[in-house]
């Protein structure tokens, strides 16, 4: 195989690659953001089991909770390996992103939520309308960092045999015998990705800031 197909053969992978962080890291952020308003305003029992489910999840190896929920869900539901791979990637980084989101609600001041109370809000209603869109501007630059992470181990669904950049690469490698080119181009595919995706939510973040009083 020539270089340029060999490249062109690895590229391929990008869009599973992209499509499983496009699934993994909104997932994520949607469970993760539940599971911060149960840790912050929920009762002493929910934040105990918020803390457990943190703990726990961020005390395993991303590969083998993979496997888990990958076996565990393909047992239940006839679900593909992307899917089933892009979907417990979610679930793993829910947990992360559930504290990312919790740090991010604890920075709006307390007395925000007591002046909504104040003037007729309900609490659901100053979660939604004061502190959600606050948290939410505030937990970009953290979330960033979770986002090359998603991207990065978006590589673990390759145990799956889910055709993304890593898997190509060692298929390739496996059949032309140079591992270490095919290797080396995968790696240079992920950091375009994870530098592409910090500099857009940089960008994303300067737009959304709160300018400061002159």
């Amino acid at each position: 195989m020539d270089v340029a197909n060999f490249i062109k053969y690895i590229l391929q992978g990008t869009v599973y690659t992209l499509g499983v962080t496009a699934v993994a890291l909104p997932s994520g952020l949607i469970l993760g953001t539940l599971f911060a308003l149960l840790a912050v305003y929920g009762g002493k029992t929910l934040k105990q089991v918020m803390s457990l489910y943190s703990t726990v999840m961020r005390g395993i190896p991303p590969i083998v909770l993979l496997l888990i929920l990958y076996f565990v869900m393909s047992g239940e539901i006839n679900l593909s390996p992307f899917w089933a791979g892009s979907i417990s990637l979610g679930i793993i980084s829910s947990a992360y992103q559930m504290e990312i989101v919790r740090g991010a609600i604890l920075s709006v001041s307390a007395g925000q939520m007591m002046a909504a109370r104040a003037i007729g809000l309900t609490r659901m209603q100053a979660i939604i309308n004061i502190i959600l869109p606050q948290t939410l501007r505030n937990a970009i630059a953290p979330w960033s960092n979770e986002a090359a992470i998603i991207i990065k181990d978006s590589s673990l669904v390759y145990a799956l045999g889910v055709p993304e950049i890593l898997r190509r690469a060692q298929l390739i490698g496996a059949s032309s015998g140079s591992y270490l080119p095919a290797y080396l181009t995968a790696a240079l595919i992920y950091f375009a990705l994870v530098f592409a995706s910090g500099r857009l939510l940089g960008l994303l973040e300067k737009k959304l800031e709160i300018p400061a009083n002159p």
